[in-house]
């Protein structure tokens, strides 16, 4: 069953940043509601974020139940690397994107764990699918999901105060000349062209570490393990075209048509560390690669090299100086 909620606005100010304030969601997810049609003012269904409340103005939320809304076929399956009462580990595979969106006509990741019955997080009346981070559709990888709001909440402020890490694995060409390269630049979405972000003095914080892990067989690309700091959208994509660089199979970044080409994003998200919301105990986890991105490996690659560069320990280690 729906539930619909009324929220009166004490002063003037945007319609998303009050229900911000009330409901405890982001913009994005409340440009989601309205795009349902699910935000009155005044009883008058609302099709803009921006709209600008007056005083004593009656908001109405109607949040929708999950299990009202159609659901997708899903004929995949996620391998799952950890999971207890609490927390979700996920390997999640290339071409799967996390969120259901309305451009989005193929089942997600949440519709995969809906299928599979797993009790998500829940806020405010509304499903937020124990989603605490996400992933882009083409970027393999490990992923924490959250079971119930306690938990959300909790890894949620790991990602804040950075006591949550990542380390993804990526393919590049040209190769990076330094072991360790540091890029900081901010990032906010491209002027030229919407389906990229920039480098852009406006944008968002940004830090990612690249630490170089092995050359080619050809010494064309280079094998690295990239440590984000921050979680902007496509930034080790961004901050490597800040260089002069990009991954193998990435066409929106590319600097050339001609350069080599792969399937899929050769980006992969192996690595991820969080304390765990009962327990207290420091976990770690690796996602195995996707075969595609192994066997992209393994030919360009010496593998008895691979084997040893894959370790876990050999890689955190790498980048302990410098972080």
């Amino acid at each position: 069953m729906n539930q619909t909620q009324s929220y009166i606005c004490d002063s003037a100010e945007r319609l998303d940043t009050f229900l911000t304030s009330q409901i405890g969601q982001s913009r994005s997810q409340i440009a989601q509601l309205i795009k349902k049609e699910c935000v009155l003012v005044d009883s008058k269904i609302v099709s803009r974020s921006g709209v600008k409340l007056k005083e004593n103005q009656i908001v109405e939320v109607k949040f929708l139940d999950a299990k009202s809304e159609p659901a997708l076929d899903v004929d995949f399956d996620v391998e799952i690397i950890y999971e207890d009462g609490d927390v979700l580990v996920i390997n999640k595979p290339s071409g799967l994107t996390v969120h259901p969106a309305p451009s989005v006509k193929e089942a997600t990741l949440v519709d995969w764990l809906k299928h599979k019955g797993v009790r998500l997080s829940t806020l405010s009346g509304e499903e937020r699918h124990g989603i605490v981070h996400r992933l882009d559709k083409g970027t393999s990888g490990a992923m924490v999901i959250a079971k119930n709001n306690r938990s959300h909440e909790f890894l949620s402020n790991q990602l804040q105060d950075k006591s949550m890490g990542r380390y993804y694995l990526a393919v590049i060409t040209p190769p990076l000349k330094d072991d360790l390269t540091t890029v900081e630049c901010p990032i906010a979405r491209s002027a030229h062209n919407r389906l990229k972000m920039a480098c852009l003095e406006h944008g968002k914080s940004a830090k990612t570490i690249f630490k170089t892990l092995l050359l080619s067989n050809d010494e064309k690309n280079q094998l690295i393990a990239c440590k984000l700091f921050t979680g902007r959208t496509h930034q080790i994509r961004v901050h490597l075209e800040s260089i002069g660089r990009h991954i193998i199979g990435d066409h929106i970044y590319a600097q050339s048509p001609k350069q080599e080409k792969s399937e899929r994003i050769l980006l992969h998200a192996y690595l991820i560390y969080f304390t765990h919301p009962t327990s207290g105990e420091k976990l770690l986890f690796t996602a195995p690669l996707e075969s595609e991105m192994a066997e992209s490996i393994n030919k360009k690659f010496n593998t008895e090299q691979i084997d040893e560069i894959m370790d876990a320990s050999y890689i955190m280690h790498g980048f302990t100086a410098n972080s």
